[in-house]
């Protein structure tokens, strides 16, 4: 798809006014009179109270998009406005922009995935505590984290926590060996612990894979393990646990994954420097935006919806998720 700046402009424009026109402040009614005052009523005691109101929650189309603008040296760039970006989901300008911030301290629900297979087993414990030293870094009173690793199957050895120490020894307790079902582990990772993830208020979710990227054991494909990230509106972050200086296969594989989810994949040079890659992962969570959007021609007919997002200054780039699958309508 080739953009005009012309084009570009028009959808922020859009946008605004969109936005403009739904925020017209309703008119304040003139205070009553004296004859109008209602008597005071005394204060209610406790068994006066009316029961609790329940709470009824309401289904709407929005979406909520996390995405990181970088400058052309890769330094995290921050302090800009909806303005300065363009929009189009599934080819169109949305509806109407409902939020847009910075993201700084949005709460985190971060997977570890360390790849435990035969084939890291020299550079496990860098793994183990360049992994340890990320979650003592980046987590606050309000996140959660879990810890699993994989080979030819899934190990969960700790689930959803915010003690760092649980998750310390979660990630001590995995051992090393066997094949590797990358794709089925990712797969069945976002399937049972990031889409059933259920929460009141807006959260970041993302993994954070360390692995070498090679599958010798899934039944599931590659595309498989993207799309069910993409339903789980989860962002992974890749660390390639092959160090040297040329890339393989399996670090292809690693950045596939990271774009079409918005994250981003790590190519230590040593294996000392996974650390560093954990490092700049931690950096980036605390350096992102939330637009949150109604997206035009909206069907809840469980398709694939693309999304472009652009910075309207050629200095800039946007990482985000190509797009997300609309939710399908209830029967």
């Amino acid at each position: 798809m080739i953009w005009t700046a012309a084009a570009v402009t028009a959808v922020v424009f859009m946008t605004q006014t969109a936005s403009a026109q739904e925020q017209k402040p309703a008119p304040t009614p003139p205070p009553p009179t004296t004859a109008q005052q209602p008597a005071q009523q005394p204060a209610q005691q406790p068994e006066d109270l009316p029961p609790p109101t329940q709470t009824i929650t309401v289904r709407v189309n929005e979406v909520d998009l996390v995405f990181t603008v970088v400058d052309r040296k890769g330094h995290f760039v921050t302090g800009l406005q909806q303005q300065n970006f363009g929009l189009l989901d599934d080819g169109r300008p949305p509806i109407k922009v409902r939020q847009f911030a910075q993201q700084t301290n949005l709460p985190l629900r971060v997977g570890i995935m360390l790849d435990t297979s035969s084939s890291i087993r020299q550079r496990f414990q860098f793994e183990q505590e360049a992994a340890t030293d990320f979650l003592l870094q980046v987590m606050h009173p309000a996140d959660r984290a879990f810890v699993e690793g994989f080979d030819v199957q899934t190990d969960v050895a700790q689930d959803f926590t915010n003690r760092v120490d649980q998750l310390d020894t979660g990630i001590r307790r995995l051992r090393p060996g066997g094949g590797t079902a990358l794709f089925d582990s990712i797969y069945k990772t976002c399937r049972d612990e990031m889409l059933t993830l259920k929460q009141d208020f807006a959260v970041r979710k993302a993994i954070v894979l360390v692995s070498d990227g090679d599958d010798d054991y899934s039944r599931s494909l590659e595309s498989d393990a993207i799309k069910m990230c993409q339903r789980a509106e989860t962002i992974v972050y890749t660390i390639s646990t092959n160090v040297g200086p040329s890339k393989d296969k399996g670090d292809d594989v690693l950045k596939d994954i990271a774009d079409a989810t918005g994250g981003q994949a790590f190519y230590p040079v040593k294996i000392e420097d996974v650390a560093i890659g954990f490092h700049n992962i931690e950096e980036e969570l605390r350096s992102q935006y939330l637009l949150v959007y109604t997206p035009a021609d909206f069907k809840q007919d469980g398709s694939f919806r693309t999304i472009y997002l652009q910075s309207l200054d050629p200095r800039y780039s946007v990482r985000t998720k190509k797009g997300y699958f609309a939710p399908k309508a209830e029967q």
